[in-house]
Order: structure tokens, then C-alpha cells, then sequence
């Protein structure tokens, strides 16, 4: 596996060109020496150039929310995983449950978007996760086992600039996240089926914890031995308690290391 946690934050839609440069010039004091995990900010796209702008010279990587699957055209609204690339993004979450829920994006939609982002020579935080009531019928393996396959499906040998995203739709937003021991078996089905598309590269993939993440708890759910880092949303927006949770992470990473 990689030697480095993945501390993500998305923003969603959340803070100004201005509150964005606000945020980094509180927020790159407080990680200063972090060298254990990679932080990841994925703000507004109207805020990206603000926020590359604002990390130069520290090792904080911006990435955008979401991107379409074609280079240009007529699409009204939408942003190219190229316009991404020259805006200075190395990362795209794609497949995000309110993608998928409030959007309306399928699997095969996802896939497109994950290929073109990776032809870009973007890497891709593909999100997957079960509804409450997917959980309570049962189904939460094979509904990420289907968003896996089908998500995945023609990048199998790329799948060393992929990382993963576990969030139970029921844990966004809600505050309560997932129980670390239920996150942890999730996690190890979802490596279970990267080793099935490419044994290879499967051990560099990265997944993620995401879903009411917050300090007083990314301690517990990052001791998890699959649980390679997380995907921040609320929490993400405050500088001390990003902060605080990628401090953790690299406290956990410098120990096993």
C-alpha cells in the first residue's frame, strides 16, 4: 500500500474566491511539517484558481468536485477534466453520492467521467456507498461491488491512479459516521474486489473513509488497518479542525511507519 494517508476535503459548495484564500492562510501554518500524509482540498471550481494560487510552495494538492467526460463542446455548465488539469488540479472526485442521488449520474455515466479524467492524467477519488436502506435490506456489498465493477469498468490498468471512497449515504451530513469495525470489513471487501480487477496494483489503491468525519473520531476510524484515509465534507471547512484530523493522521502513519 502507499506510504502516505490521504487527508481529503470537500468542500461542496461552500466559501468565495475570497474565503478561500482566507481559509489557506489560516489553515498552511497548522499543517506545516505534516511529511506522513498527502492533503488533498477539493473546493468550488470557481475557487480553484484561488486556491492554487494559495498553496504554491507547500505540498497541498487541489483537486475539483466533479467533471464531465467529454474535452469541449456544447455543454452548457459543465468543466472538463481538462480545464481541471491546467487550472492546477492533480485530483477529481467523481461518483459522489449527491452525484449520484441528487443528480441523477449512473454508473455507466461515472465510468465515462472516470476514463476521461484518467486519459487527462488526473487522479480519480471514485466514490461508492449504500443508502439506509440498501444497509437494512442487506445489500450494502453487492450495491458496492456493482459501483466498483461497473465505476472501474476499462481502467483495470490504471487502477494505481485511482483511489476509493467509501460513504455510506446514510453518514453524510448526518453526524453519524459509520462504526470504525463496520467501516474496517467494508474496507476489506472493497480491496477484496480491487485485487479481482488488477492483483497488481490493487494494494496502491487508497480507500477512503468518508461520512461524518470529524476529529473526535478520525483517530479511531484511521487506526483501521484498511482505512488509507479519508474524505473530510463539514469538517473540511474549518482550518483548525482540518487541521486537527490530518495532524491525527500523520501522528498514526509517522507510528506505523
Amino acid at each position: 500500500m502507499t506510504e502516505k494517508l490521504l487527508i481529503a476535503g470537500n468542500w461542496k459548495m461552500h466559501k468565495t474566491p475570497r474565503q478561500t484564500v482566507e481559509y489557506f492562510e489560516q489553515f498552511k501554518p497548522l499543517v506545516k511539517g505534516l511529511e506522513s500524509v498527502e492533503i488533498l482540498i477539493c473546493p468550488p471550481f470557481i475557487d480553484i484558481p484561488a486556491a492554487v494560487e494559495s498553496v504554491k510552495g507547500s505540498p497541498i494538492k487541489i483537486g475539483g468536485q466533479n467533471c464531465f467526460y467529454e474535452k469541449e463542446g456544447a455543454f452548457t455548465g459543465e468543466i472538463s477534466p481538462v480545464m481541471l488539469r491546467e487550472a492546477g488540479c492533480e485530483y477529481v472526485i467523481l461518483g459522489h453520492s449527491e452525484r449520484r442521488h441528487i443528480f441523477g449520474e449512473s454508473d455507466e455515466v461515472i465510468n465515462k467521467k472516470v476514463v476521461a479524467a484518467l486519459e487527462e492524467g488526473l487522479r480519480v477519488i471514485l466514490c461508492v456507498g449504500e443508502t439506509l436502506q440498501e444497509r437494512e435490506s442487506g445489500l450494502t456489498f453487492t450495491v458496492i461491488e456493482t459501483q466498483l465493477k461497473l465505476g472501474l469498468s476499462g481502467v483495470e490498468d490504471k487502477l494505481d491512479k485511482v483511489d476509493i471512497a467509501y460513504e455510506p449515504v446514510w453518514a453524510i451530513g448526518t453526524g453519524v459516521a459509520a462504526k470504525p469495525e463496520d467501516a474496517e470489513e467494508v474496507h476489506r471487501f472493497i480491496y477484496d474486489k480491487l485485487r479481482e480487477l488488477n492483483p497488481q496494483k490493487a494494494e496502491k489503491v487508497r480507500v477512503l473513509y468518508g461520512g461524518s468525519v470529524k476529529p473526535s473520531n478520525a483517530e479511531s476510524l484511521l487506526s483501521q488497518p484498511h482505512i488509507r484515509g479519508v474524505l473530510v465534507g463539514g469538517a473540511s471547512l474549518k482550518p483548525d479542525s482540518f487541521a486537527q484530523i490530518a495532524k491525527i493522521g500523520d501522528t498514526l502513519a509517522t507510528s506505523k511507519g
